[in-house]
């Protein structure tokens, strides 16, 4: 089977086509993985409360069971923020696979990278706001001694 001109130059401008969505999968690779950090960090918080000493705290041992309920949200919504997140790089995958499907079976499928794009973005949308009610979550929880809160 040989290849015509033609045919290289099509694959060629499939590949350009499929180079910004893959420089996307790289930015939501960089997400996943803050995210799963703070996924790390909120777990291992959670299992320093719930076996660790009372020595280790620096408050009272009965702002434990609050901490660890708000542990427990936190966990929540980062994993919804991560699951969002590698839905879209899931969808982003089908984008780059249609689009050279587009052009090796010469099929117009326009319509089905479109949609798949916007559902892309419709998820990394969500699983960023997830992400930003989690930071914000944490940003609240957190006392630093000596200072006030706006409002105090």
């Amino acid at each position: 089977m040989t290849t015509s001109p033609e045919s290289v130059s099509d694959i060629a401008k499939a590949i350009q086509l499929a180079l910004g969505p893959v420089f996307l999968l790289t930015g939501i690779a960089g997400m996943l993985n803050v995210m799963s950090g703070r996924l790390s960090r909120i777990i291992d918080r959670g299992r320093t409360l719930t076996e660790g000493s009372g020595s280790h705290f620096s408050y009272h041992p009965e702002g434990i069971p609050d901490e660890l309920k708000l542990l427990e949200k936190r966990r929540h919504i980062t994993s919804s923020a991560i699951t969002m997140c590698t839905i879209s790089a899931l969808l982003i995958c089908l984008v780059i696979l249609t689009l050279f499907l587009e052009v090796m079976l010469k099929i117009p499928l326009n319509w089905v990278i479109g949609a798949l794009f916007m559902a892309a973005t419709v998820a990394m949308v969500v699983g960023l706001a997830f992400f930003l009610r989690e930071v914000h979550m944490a940003a609240r929880s957190i006392r630093i001694p000596g200072t006030k809160r706006k409002g105090e």
